[in-house]
């Protein structure tokens, strides 16, 4: 079944009057303002950078594979030089009467009163199984972060859409209701006129009157909502408050072909939930063979290079000649063997999360079916509703017509006037409220089809 939503003012050629725009306001069709919320939202500029985050971070997992390489240099002033105790059988000399004793310990000082020390070490990791497959999940989790953005660009088209429509149809109603204000100040004009001349009661003049100024009211309440309206579509956007707009999108021009939105060959890989669920199992399932890569040893390559020196005069230790070389090479082989079982209880909950993503999927289907069904039926709903009420729209109209005209011709009373153009109006907003129920219902049935947003 398609539709396409027009007003029904349309058909009685009462839309000669535009409403008021600024001429500085900035012009905006739907996409337009999809394409520039996509862009300025502060919300969804927040979401790239967690998105650049998240490819930072494959860098810096990528880099713990890399040389690692440091360098030192330590200058120090052992102003209370540590002491070592040796026996006193290395001291003893038959010829010196002041020898200590056997049996004791004699202190000595090996520590130099200064010592300097400039190295440079390196190493390399050579195998470990978690830093292979952490590279793998870091990617993996990339593409998680930007389908997470994706996700926010769905739901601020989604907003964007409804708000935009909400400005459309509230602009309409405007036109409407200023019509409505002209024909009813003139219908007002002519009872007096007629009232002059004997020919109409002054109770007919009041009564129109009274209608005027309720209407007057209606019409500074829907200005009103038409502001709030606006500001909530620059909200959405990402527009500055006091940026005015110009909507040159148009009622008439959307369609609603529920044959099209709701195709027969569903995919629910078009739908971003979906996705996201199918690279949180993909990360799920790294986890669990990274918790297994525990069990498997790891290996290093070290090394180190310096010179040392150590005098007890500082000038001593500032000459390079007084420098001592060195250097080591060699590799660590770390081999797990027990760890409390540990690693066996991670594995299990690994395992568990695993399955519990997978029982996901269904969850996850079974809610996107009930999600078409429900957005099929409340469109389907919504455009028999909006039939209804362009009909009885149509027949106030008429209704409305005719009254004024058996008025002015003395066949019919001034009540019966009144009476239609109230009926009228309420028509008018009934048919309002059809109009964005419908819309509102077509948005919907996009995003749960996952057509929304396309790229």
């Amino acid at each position: 079944m398609k539709k396409t939503i027009s007003l029904i003012a349309t058909c009685f050629a009462l839309l000669g009057t535009s409403y008021a725009q600024d001429q500085n306001a900035r012009p905006f069709s739907l996409q337009e303002s999809i394409n520039y919320a996509l862009q300025n939202r502060a919300s969804l500029k927040a979401t790239r950078n967690e998105e650049k985050i998240a490819k930072a971070r494959v860098g810096e997992i990528r880099a713990m594979g890399l040389p690692q390489i440091n360098g030192s240099l330590d200058v120090g002033d052992n102003f209370i030089q540590q002491q070592s105790f040796l026996p006193s059988e290395f001291f003893q000399d038959p010829d010196n009467p002041n020898s200590p004793p056997p049996g004791t310990f004699v202190p000595v000082t090996f520590t130099p009163a200064y010592t300097a020390n400039a190295i440079v070490t390196g190493n390399q990791l050579l195998f470990d199984g978690s830093y292979l497959i952490g590279l793998k999940a870091a990617k993996t989790y990339t593409e998680l972060s930007r389908k997470s953005t994706l996700q926010s660009e769905i739901e601020i088209a989604e907003q964007v859409a409804k708000a935009y429509y909400g400005v459309l149809v509230n602009r309409e109603r405007m036109e409407l209701l200023n019509q409505n204000l002209v024909r009813l100040d003139t219908l007002l004009s002519q009872t007096s006129v007629m009232f002059e001349n004997g020919v109409a009661e002054k109770l007919d003049v009041d009564r129109l009157r009274v209608s005027l100024n309720n209407l007057k009211v209606e019409k500074q309440r829907a200005e009103r909502l038409m502001e709030l309206s606006e500001d909530l579509l620059k909200f959405q956007i990402g527009l500055e408050q006091n940026q005015p707009i110009l909507l040159t999108g148009n009622l008439a021009e959307v369609e609603v072909d529920i044959a099209q939105l709701a195709p027969q060959n569903f995919n629910y890989g078009s739908r971003i939930e979906y996705s996201i669920l199918e690279t949180q199992r993909d990360l799920a399932e790294l986890d669990l063979r990274n918790r297994r890569s525990g069990y498997l040893p790891k290996l290093y390559l070290n090394a180190r290079y310096g010179y040392n020196a150590a005098s007890n005069e500082f000038s001593e230790v500032t000459k390079t000649g007084n420098w001592l070389e060195y250097g080591y090479v060699g590799g660590q082989l770390q081999v797990p063997i027990f760890d409390g079982l540990r690693k066996h209880y991670q594995i299990q909950q690994a395992k568990l999360a695993l399955e519990n993503t997978k029982y996901g999927f269904e969850t996850l289907r079974q809610s996107i079916d009930l999600q078409i069904e429900q957005s099929s039926t409340e469109l389907t709903n919504a455009l028999s509703v909006l039939d209804s009420q362009k009909e009885n729209l149509e027949l106030a109209a008429e209704i409305a017509r005719v009254a004024k005209i058996k008025f002015q011709e003395g066949v019919g009373t001034n009540l019966e006037v009144i009476t239609a153009e109230t009926d009228l109006r309420q028509a008018q907003t009934n048919y309002y409220a059809a109009i964005y129920d419908a819309l509102i219902a077509k948005v919907n049935l996009e995003k749960a089809t996952g057509s929304l947003l396309t790229k």
